[in-house]
């Protein structure tokens, strides 16, 4: 028997303190393909424009009679606030309100909570949850027996938001040693990669650019590809041949957002830590979103506050096919336009990346006897080679090609040299 989904009722309320209309309008967007994703939804929405926030009731209290009298016209479950709310004004609001409420931060945690398939990663959406609870469990015992299950709640669960706080800090302390072993064996298996000189590749981009198709298409892996807002969560490496016979490795990270939660931001740095190692960033930007100028800034904000702006990055336009009618490619900037589902163009993908590549190595020119098979197997997996010719009369492959300057091969290249 087919199970029905049930999706609860849910209306939003922003608070404009910008000129800047479209921004606004795009981040209430965003928020709605956020409660769709935690499977919500959207009945309504109410915003208001003020200067600033309203300390006590984020929204003014006329507007908060009128999102009463929404709430309870509509028979809402839930009602969600487009910006984090401080514990007093959830707790303002809630004495005015019938309906659950929840803020931006606690709709990403939940949807955090759902995705997360690793240890690692359900290790610290738990933590980032227990981290925003915390200040807000002062003077919230009643609050509590109202949360129930739903949108907001998944996570460390009921019983463990009822405790104390010294059960909370016990528990924290406790993730965050599992998870510095964890980050320990991510470490070793780092250097491992750098001591074999691989070169890593890692995708980044905004939530649902199609980092996660492009990674399984580019390297045949089955990472978790759905038309959803953070897909992927636990970041995942995979080999990738490029066309020369070239092995690289390539990483597939957490999507962007904007004003992604400071808890979230600390939580998840693990997760990009990877994109700190890479050789080269794929920045991958959804040409079909009309934000997509909006998103591919937000990422490159964000790669400069992780400190790895000035890592190398191509980025590459996707969706070619669904093309927003307005979308024109960033000036200066590295880039190739793409669908992640043509092989044709995934081909020419490959192909730019192997020419950024050479223009991070050295050429090398050499004559390799023909009893050194396992060198001329290296040269062939782990350079970009571009001309093998074997010499009949003086048994030896004249080789030419590019070599990344501190791989070990460079060393066996020099008695070779010619």
């Amino acid at each position: 028997m087919e199970q029905r989904t049930e999706y609860e009722k849910v209306i939003l309320v922003g608070c404009q303190t910008t000129e800047d209309d479209t921004k606004f309008q795009y981040s209430l967007d965003e928020l709605a393909a956020l409660v769709e994703t935690a499977k919500g939804k959207v009945l309504g929405s109410i915003s208001q424009k003020r200067e600033r926030i309203h300390p006590a009731t984020y929204i003014g209290k006329g507007k908060v009679e009128e999102l009463k009298a929404l709430a309870d016209e509509m028979e809402a479950d839930l009602i969600i606030f487009n910006d984090e709310l401080s514990p007093s004004q959830n707790r303002n609001l809630a004495e005015h309100l019938n309906a659950r409420i929840i803020d931006r931060t606690q709709l990403i945690l939940d949807i955090f909570a759902q995705r997360a398939r690793s240890k690692e990663g359900k290790l610290q959406v738990e933590l980032a949850q227990l981290q925003y609870l915390m200040p807000r469990l002062m003077g919230q015992g009643t609050a509590l027996s109202r949360l129930g299950g739903g949108i907001g709640t998944r996570g460390p669960g009921e019983t463990k938001l009822e405790s104390d706080r010294r059960h909370i800090r016990r528990r924290v302390d406790d993730i965050k040693e599992q998870l510095r072993v964890i980050v320990q064996h991510r470490d070793r298996y780092r250097e491992r990669r750098k001591k074999n000189k691989a070169f890593q590749l890692a995708l980044v981009g905004y939530t649902n650019a199609g980092k996660s198709t492009l990674f399984n298409r580019l390297s045949e892996a089955e990472s978790y590809e759905e038309n959803q807002l953070f897909a992927t969560l636990d970041p995942m490496t995979r080999k990738m041949v490029l066309p020369s016979g070239y092995i690289t490795l390539i990483t597939d990270t957490v999507g962007f957002i904007q004003d992604l939660p400071t808890t979230l931001v600390a939580a998840f740095r693990s997760t990009l830590e990877e994109a700190k190692e890479a050789d080269l960033l794929l920045h991958v930007v959804d040409m079909s979103n009309q934000d997509y100028f909006q998103q591919e800034q937000t990422v490159n904000k964000i790669l400069k506050e992780l400190d790895i702006e000035q890592i190398p990055q191509l980025t590459v336009y996707n969706k070619r096919d669904l093309k927003h009618p307005d979308f024109v490619p960033s000036a200066n900037t590295n880039a190739i336009i793409i669908s992640a589902f043509n092989e044709d163009d995934r081909s020419n993908l490959k192909r730019k990346i192997e020419e950024v590549i050479i223009g991070m190595m050295e050429p090398y020119h050499v004559n390799v006897p023909s009893s050194e098979g396992k060198l001329l197997a290296l040269l062939k997996n782990e350079t970009i080679l571009r001309e093998l010719a074997y010499n009949e009369e003086q048994d030896f492959y004249k080789c030419k090609g590019y070599a990344l300057k501190d791989h070990q091969i460079s060393g066996q290249l020099l008695k070779y040299k010619v």
